[in-house]
């Protein structure tokens, strides 16, 4: 109880009733300073949305439409305040019928102008904006399947490798531009994606590449990125095959088999056999030398493989002579 009845003596003493008195003019004074600065009139960047109106049944805006354009915007710093942090602004209605010409629209900088000013606040006046003007691109449907394609880096861990990519909801998407431009468009990319170090499989949303005048749905696609463990491995016995051979010769190579050694995924080793390869000698090359020793060329391999060598990069052969008429057809 003494140590109550001193701190309430201690806030009562006369020093620090002045005290008190000082901070709430204090106070006082910094509201009427606040309300005095609000009351000027301030330029502020606002953001407001743009919609377009009045548009065809059969036409499909292919960029734009999603536009948001930078105000800046003067006012009185309490309305700035006020229509800024408490409800956003409406979105700017764009008269399609108005602006649109052969596949394109362009609005001017002054209308965009006049535009903000029917969504602004009576004592609010739209001064700039960015970009200078707006456009947009529209076809009246035309729209074509490509595939997708990620573009960038994705390297999982230097003991793995990606063994498969799936895209969801499709490895196909629909873009909807001019006639012109689906003509040039075989493939959409990704944005540039950038993942490295992993070991188990990785999962992405990633959104398309924009391009100017085209819409492409969806625009996002999701990507499953497969990993497997990296295994050295060897197949036996595959064969040296002669091709380009003229009828009634035989190529015969010593050794007639060959083995191939290469980098794959576990998972996919175990479903590799000699017939997945093909290993050539070609007549049209080892004819024209004398050599006793002629390349072979792996001309067939299976998917999902690496650091592919064969066992030997040369052979010995020698040319037999048969009887076209006897050869099996």
């Amino acid at each position: 109880m003494g140590t109550l009845n001193g701190i309430r003596r201690f806030l009562l003493g006369w020093m620090n009733r002045e005290f008190l008195i000082f901070l709430f003019f204090l106070a006082v004074a910094g509201i009427f300073w606040l309300l005095m600065t609000l009351n000027e009139s301030f330029e502020q960047e606002v953001k407001i949305p743009v919609r377009y109106v009045n548009v065809p049944g059969n036409v499909v805006i292919t960029s734009g439409e999603n536009d948001t354009l930078r105000y800046t915007v003067r006012d009185k710093g309490i309305s700035l305040i006020t229509y800024i942090y408490s409800q956003p602004l409406q979105p700017l209605s764009i008269d399609f019928a108005r602006y649109a010409h052969d596949g394109r629209g362009t609005v001017s900088t002054s209308d965009l102008l006049r535009l903000a000013d029917t969504r602004l606040p009576a004592s609010a006046k739209a001064v700039g904006v960015k970009p200078d003007g707006l456009s947009f691109y529209y076809n009246n449907g035309e729209s074509r399947r490509v595939p997708v394609k990620y573009r960038g880096t994705v390297e999982p861990d230097m003991l793995y490798y990606i063994s498969d990519v799936a895209y969801q909801p499709d490895s196909m998407v629909t873009v909807y531009a001019s006639a012109a431009m689906l003509d040039s468009i075989s493939t959409v990319y990704t944005v540039p994606l950038s993942y490295s170090g992993f070991r188990d499989p990785l999962m992405v949303k990633a959104r398309l590449q924009p391009m100017t005048g085209v819409k492409m749905v969806p625009d996002e696609v999701t990507i499953l990125f497969q990993t497997d463990m990296l295994t050295e491995g060897t197949i036996s016995d595959v064969p040296v095959v002669g091709i380009n051979m003229p009828p009634g010769k035989v190529l015969r190579t010593f050794p007639a088999k060959l083995s191939v050694s290469f980098v794959t995924g576990m998972k996919n080793y175990q479903s590799i056999s000699a017939s997945d390869f093909l290993i050539v000698a070609d007549y049209k090359e080892f004819s024209l030398t004398p050599e006793a020793r002629c390349n072979v060329y792996l001309r067939r391999q299976p998917l999902g493989i690496q650091r592919v060598r064969l066992e030997q990069e040369q052979v010995d052969y020698l040319i037999e002579e048969h009887d076209a008429e006897q050869q099996p057809q």
